[in-house]
């Protein structure tokens, strides 16, 4: 998957999207290493201390989460783009700059998250060190870096659609990614407002990742089914566009489930709460309906179901129920404003976050890295081998750990911290070092671990499969 590919028998846009993918796999780690780092701190604060700080461990975490998977977006959109419109991409030479400036661009900021973790609080502070802004900390020079290769990324995409084929699945991924490109603007603008700066900051948060990520992810499933089991386009498509209809509820209304505490009007509250849950649900009936037509077709004809990828597979079937249950189940235990005013700021928000991060982004970003290997190697059928099956089940088992332990952590906060002795600064202190919540840091620390060596069977099955899957 790193360097093992080769990559002289695929299309040149194929290509570019295989060198995203190596660079995501590679932020994939260091997001999973900074998480273990920042889980031990939790336990022994003192681990690091003046060195590391928790503070730049955590930040660089979640940094790493968002940029890992920007560029396994961006590659997954160049490598389905000639099977989508039958063109080459247009600029591509553009397109290949465009990687090696983010890829330049990404590095240095890392390089002075960890070297330069602390400094004065003034107007150079946004352009030279972070902007403070939890999840879009990079400095301006580099938030207006990712614009221009946003925006020559959209280029690229939006003339090969006009210049090739137009299905339904591309058109609605061509408008997802103006949406995507221009939310990311809502933050960079800078308003000495704290409310009005978190009222801005949640249109990214949210719109960008919760709703047009949410659209993006479904094209990617609609492509892949079609890809591995040949599912039919009218089927995916359909569900593609309710998808899109749902998102002015789900995205945009679900947005107010955010305006608990920044001091928007109140019917926010009810309005965001009843929608926000409805995200995942035309991403589950897709894979459904799928699923339940391509068996009724096998069954027909009496033949033997056909997976063309089917570690790919596996991971579009976790993708499907991750999301529903990370982003749908975990997101409506703590959205209602009768319950999150005891949960908000606990570790159920954590809880949520991990298991939606993976269940609807992580895994459908795995499954498409499958795909470029059998693409890469020109493998017809791709079979599961011992690690493919490890990666899966050791990731997978090691985020639901974790998030089982954060939610037993958020209940006890909420019980102790919140409703027993009332939300005070000595309450918090409280509540940290009660039993429940120290077992709970210890249990997802070692649940951090098992995903972590999930992740490094994962890199040597991507490594290695298409190898022996060649000399099969």
């Amino acid at each position: 998957m790193l360097t093992s590919i080769k990559t002289n028998e695929i299309s040149p846009t194929k290509k570019l999207g295989l060198m995203y993918f190596r660079v995501a796999i590679v932020l994939f780690g260091a997001q999973l290493l900074m998480g273990l780092i920042a889980a031990i701190q939790f336990l022994y604060p003192s681990f690091l201390y003046g060195i590391f700080d928790f503070s730049i461990a955590r930040m660089v975490h979640i940094n790493a989460l968002v940029v890992w998977m920007v560029y396994a977006m961006l590659g997954s959109v160049y490598y389905m783009l000639p099977d989508e419109t039958e063109q080459e991409a247009v600029g591509l030479g553009l397109g290949k700059l465009a990687f090696w400036v983010l890829t330049a661009a990404v590095t240095v900021v890392v390089l002075v998250y960890i070297f330069i973790q602390v400094g004065p609080g003034k107007d150079s502070t946004i352009w030279l060190i972070t902007e403070g802004r939890e999840y879009i900390e990079a400095p301006r020079w580099a938030d207006i870096g990712i614009v221009v290769v946003v925006l020559t990324f959209y280029y690229n995409v939006f003339f090969t659609f006009l210049k090739g084929r137009k299905t339904g699945i591309m058109t609605v991924l061509v408008a997802d990614l103006l949406a995507l490109a221009g939310l990311y603007l809502a933050g960079m603008f800078f308003t000495d407002n704290i409310s009005m700066d978190q009222y801005w900051w949640w249109w990214v948060i949210h719109l960008w990742v919760e709703a047009t990520w949410e659209v993006f992810v479904g094209a990617l499933a609609a492509y892949g089914l079609v890809k591995i089991i040949n599912a039919k386009r009218e089927i995916v498509e359909m569900w593609l566009w309710i998808e899109v209809l749902m998102l002015f509820g789900s995205g945009i209304l679900g947005l107010g489930h955010h305006y608990f505490w920044i001091g928007t009007p109140e019917y926010w509250w009810e309005i965001g709460a009843l929608f926000s849950a409805l995200e995942p649900v035309p991403l589950v009936a897709m894979f459904v309906h799928v699923l339940y037509d391509w068996g009724k077709e096998q069954g027909a004809h009496g033949s033997k179901p056909a997976i063309t990828n089917g570690p790919a597979m596996a991971w579009i079937v976790t993708n499907a129920f991750g999301n529903f249950l990370g982003a749908g189940i975990w997101g409506f235990f703590h959205t209602l404003p009768q319950v999150n005013i005891y949960t908000h700021g606990t570790q159920f928000t954590a809880a949520h976050g991990h298991l939606a991060f993976f269940g609807a982004y992580a895994t459908i970003l795995i499954g498409m890295m499958y795909l470029g290997v059998q693409g890469a190697y020109g493998i017809k059928r791709m079979k599961a081998t011992f690690n493919s099956k490890m990666a899966l089940f050791l990731i997978t088992f090691g985020v639901i750990g974790m998030t089982i332990a954060l939610t037993i952590m958020g209940y006890e906060q909420v019980l102790v911290e919140r409703a027993e002795l009332g939300g005070g600064w000595q309450a918090y202190f409280t509540a940290q070092n009660l039993p429940w919540y120290i077992q709970g840091q210890l249990w997802r620390t070692i649940m951090g671990v098992v995903t972590f060596v999930g992740f490094i069977y994962l890199v040597i099955d991507l490594l290695t499969i298409g190898k022996k899957e060649q000399g099969n």
